[in-house]
């Protein structure tokens, strides 16, 4: 093992230091396992929300139209918007672990005090509120997961962590079939019940993350290498303690750094526009063909299959958890491929092989050749491509770009995404309409495929091969040419 002196010498204000190779060098451990279920399982929180809303249990009893229900979901989007802008300049510049917490209390206040809600602008601020948290937790647990995890398993465990947003559609919809079930439990109360889920599991990943240190390559970059030092050798420490003896790290692989006090917006700027514009063209292309799509079918789909299929409120639920389960499963069984076979390939099929069945889906539903039924198993089909593709998405936005701005990248893309995706639902809420007639509806689920091929499409042409490399071989940080810039000087 690298000792402190080999791993992290002081020249000056510049920094000699192998942490980066390091880390990426470990074994699965304890530590990785305990990163995942404190930080990963948040977009658990994400799922049970929305499939809430998307069940719109509320929309009686806070006597809702459609086009309001669909609204709802856009002041959530837009919450997220802001969370994301926010809470992402600030994990870039403070630290992600400081944020965990923060942007968890900010979701917990907006869900409780959702299932509270007494009027709908009330409601609408509420979930605006959650979702200003949901936002922040995108840009700082993404950063600190990649940054902790080794390069040999970041993409398949980027992909698992993003697809557990499913686990909480999967257990929300459940909840929903007793929930909303007013034979059980009065309409008043099972929709507000539904919105106290999140914020209990959410005490315990405070808990959990309590334990969870800071990145230290984010520590090490940002002029803190003495506790960067400690950080690494603590989690190595944690892998000999099960027996597992680490293998020394080539001086070859030392990264040279130089902090830089403050960073601001117009170096920022010059990250995405100048130095990588080709990425930034990909990144933001592959957020918003996703995030349109998904929105566009998740937030209408009980409304879909209420008023064409006439499927009861209490009932979505059961269409729901093959839909969520099979956009579970996406990410896990495809995500190792994403490292093997490589990013670019594998987002170009799923993307692709998801606008196929979407669109053969839309001719048959123009055709009315669907039940509930069948209309699902083709939703669950696209969409188990599809999610393993999304997470692809959020996967390529958090490591093609320099650790200093990461936070601000994923916020950035995420925004982007959020902000197109937010309209969506209106969109989609207009084209069913009365339910009267299935053309428009029809026209809207192919546009929505077109767009999703067109984002594979770009993956293919100007994509990543990010696989099995350190974050540090795909994008320099900016401290390493801060350090360089010092000797060219010297």
């Amino acid at each position: 093992m690298s000792s402190a002196a080999t791993s992290a010498s002081r020249d000056q204000d510049a920094v000699r230091s192998l942490i980066p190779a390091r880390m990426d060098r470990l074994p699965w451990s304890r530590f990785h396992t305990m990163v995942i279920v404190g930080l990963g399982t948040a977009w658990i929180l994400d799922g049970i929300e929305v499939q809430i809303v998307a069940a719109n249990g509320f929309a009686q009893d806070l006597g809702m139209s459609t086009t309001q229900i669909t609204a709802s979901a856009t002041f959530y989007l837009l919450g997220q918007v802001l969370g994301a802008l926010l809470f992402g300049r600030l994990t870039d510049r403070i630290g992600r672990k400081k944020l965990f917490v923060l942007t968890l209390a900010v979701y917990l206040i907006g869900s409780g005090l959702a299932g509270a809600a007494f009027s709908l602008w009330f409601f609408y601020l509420c979930r605006f509120i959650a979702g200003a948290g949901i936002g922040g937790e995108y840009s700082a647990i993404n950063s600190a997961i990649d940054e902790l995890i080794p390069a040999k398993y970041r993409g398949r465990v980027d992909l698992a962590v993003n697809g557990t947003y499913w686990a909480g559609v999967a257990l929300s919809a459940v909840a929903t079939i007793f929930l909303l079930n007013p034979a059980l439990i009065d309409a008043h109360w099972g929709w507000r019940i539904g919105f106290f889920l999140g914020p209990v599991l959410g005490l315990v990943l405070i808990v959990i993350r309590r334990h969870i240190p800071e990145s230290p390559r984010w520590t090490l970059t940002h002029g803190h290498a003495k506790e960067a030092e400690e950080i690494a050798a603590s989690i190595e420490r944690d892998v000999a303690s099960r027996g597992i003896e680490l293998e020394d790290v080539d001086e070859s692989q030392a990264l040279t750094v130089k902090a830089e006090e403050k960073l601001p917006l117009r170096t920022v700027a010059r990250v995405f526009l100048k130095d990588y514009p080709q990425r930034t063209i990909l990144g933001a292309t592959l957020m918003f063909t996703q995030s349109f799509l998904f929105n566009a079918i998740f937030f209408t789909y009980a409304i879909v299959l209420g008023d064409f299929y006439d499927v009861p409120k209490d009932s979505v639920g059961l269409y729901m958890i093959p839909f969520a389960i099979g956009n579970l499963l996406g990410p896990l069984l495809l995500g190792r491929f994403f490292d093997t076979i490589g990013r670019r390939k594998m987002i170009f099929a799923t993307y692709g092989i998801a606008a196929l069945v979407l669109t053969a889906s839309a001719f048959c539903f123009q055709a009315d050749l669907l039940t509930p039924t069948t209309h699902t198993i083709f939703w669950c089909v696209a969409f188990f491509f599809a999610s393993a593709g999304a997470s692809a998405a959020y996967l390529t936005v958090s490591e093609i770009f320099p650790l200093e701005v990461r936070g601000q990248a994923i916020s950035y893309f995420f925004s982007i995404a959020q902000i197109c995706g937010a309209i969506a639902p209106l969109i989609y809420g207009a084209l069913i309409g009365d339910a009267s007639s299935r053309g428009p509806l029809t026209i809207g689920y192919i546009g929505g495929a077109a767009i999703m091929l067109a984002g594979g499409i770009v993956a293919l042409a100007i994509g990543v091969d990010a696989e099995n490399k350190g974050l540090e071989d795909i994008a320099d940080p900016l401290s390493k040419h801060n350090a360089e810039s010092e000797e060219a000087h010297a």
